[in-house]
């Protein structure tokens, strides 16, 4: 039977979901607005104009540059309010940016119908530089992040929290570096015929792999239970 914290967890969980999935709309129409600016006759690959704007044009750029950052801040903000402690609020984090860059491509395809395919190009984000790639891949990112939130938020409702070392961290932010220069790689090469062969779909495995196997680490680590042995 569940406990009462579980219970609390679920119900909290299930708000954030919620909170994401509007958050995520809200995301999108920016970029149905966005897209018949900037791509009247359609936003296909390659890019024709993503460097070679107007002044009215580099100014809502700008503003859309500004605009990322401050979704950015209200992840953050609402992750801190939705945890309790350190470990949840990063779980929260994760989980809120997943449900919404997920719900993001749910509500443009109800909107656009858009992405036709799993493998339609997209650009991700532009800060620092601009991401790219097919919509599979973030979409791959987004449901580790949730496995890995609902992991630390489930193992904390069960009071046997999951722990990690410094060791685990550098790992895990050497591995999001190394998925992150694989979106930036190609984001240089979005308005390039071959825009496609810069993804380099290695480099992307290597980093999502090295975070699950430190996130698994960490979980067989913690899953012994208090004072046992070795």
């Amino acid at each position: 039977m569940a406990s009462e914290l579980q219970r609390t967890t679920l119900k909290r969980f299930l708000v954030m979901v919620v909170f994401s999935a509007a958050f995520a709309y809200i995301e999108s129409a920016v970029v149905v607005y966005l897209r018949a600016i900037f791509y009247p006759d359609g936003f296909t690959f390659p890019l024709p104009n993503m460097f070679d704007f107007d002044p009215a044009q580099r100014y809502l750029l700008l503003t859309e540059i500004g605009r990322e950052a401050a979704t950015l801040v209200l992840i953050l903000a609402a992750a801190y309010l939705f945890g309790r402690n350190r470990r949840q609020r990063f779980a929260y984090f994760l989980a809120i940016f997943a449900v919404w860059d997920i719900f993001y491509y749910i509500w443009l395809k109800v909107i656009l119908d858009w992405p036709a395919s799993i493998m339609d190009w997209d650009i991700l984000f532009l800060i620092p530089a601009t991401w790219a790639s097919a919509v599979l891949y973030p979409v791959i990112v987004s449901v580790i992040m949730l496995v890995f939130a609902a992991l630390i938020l489930h193992r904390d409702a069960i009071a046997n929290p999951i722990k990690a070392a410094a060791i685990d961290w550098l790992i895990f932010a050497a591995a999001s570096a190394v998925i992150v220069l694989a979106f930036c790689t190609p984001g240089k090469h979005i308005t390039d015929a071959d825009y496609k062969d810069h993804f380099y779909w290695p480099l992307f495995a290597i980093g999502a792999a090295s975070a699950i196997a430190a996130f698994s680490g960490c979980l067989l680590k913690s899953s012994q239970p208090p004072g046992s042995a070795g």
